[in-house]
């Protein structure tokens, strides 16, 4: 039992090439050999120059950018006083516009003269949710009395235009 080792013995593995063994040179194989470059340093080597590149890359692309946004900048500030103007121009006209369309609304907004039972049950709603102004729903009587005068109102209006 403990007479023979437990481990076979290392002994030299021969490969044998299933096709015919491509020659090169002795000096190529002894270049090899002596080479101090190894797997690792050959990667570190290409990883530095691929990050080289990168950095060129990237301050071309900001240098690019910077000029784009001077430009950009000058554009904005060189904005001729003219289009200002035109711009004040036109905020003058459409507030006149509005005022006008403010003056034809304020001549059309009576036609006619609201009857006194409507403008009372009106007067109520407002008086009930001004009162209770954190509790409309309370004042649905007020609502109710409203909607009967307005629905009488527009019976009677339909009536006349009927007959």
């Amino acid at each position: 039992m403990g007479s023979s080792s437990s481990k076979p013995e290392a002994s030299s593995h021969v490969w044998k090439a299933s096709s015919p063994v491509a020659r090169i040179s002795h000096d190529v194989a002894e270049s090899l050999q002596t080479s101090s470059e190894t797997d690792t340093s050959r990667a570190q080597s290409l990883e530095l120059a691929v990050q080289a590149r990168v950095a060129s890359e990237l301050r071309k692309l900001e240098a690019q950018a910077s000029t784009a946004l001077k430009e950009a900048e000058e554009k904005v500030t060189s904005v001729p006083e003219t289009e200002n103007e035109a711009n004040q121009l036109s905020r003058q006209t459409v507030s006149k516009e509005v005022e006008a369309l403010r003056a034809r609304l304020e001549k059309r907004k009576q036609l006619k003269p609201i009857p006194e039972s409507v403008e009372q049950a009106r007067e109520g709603v407002v008086k009930c949710l001004r009162e209770n102004d954190r509790r409309p729903l309370d004042c649905w009587r007020e609502v109710e009395t409203f909607k009967e005068e307005v629905r009488r109102l527009e019976k009677n209006w339909v009536e006349k235009v009927v007959s």
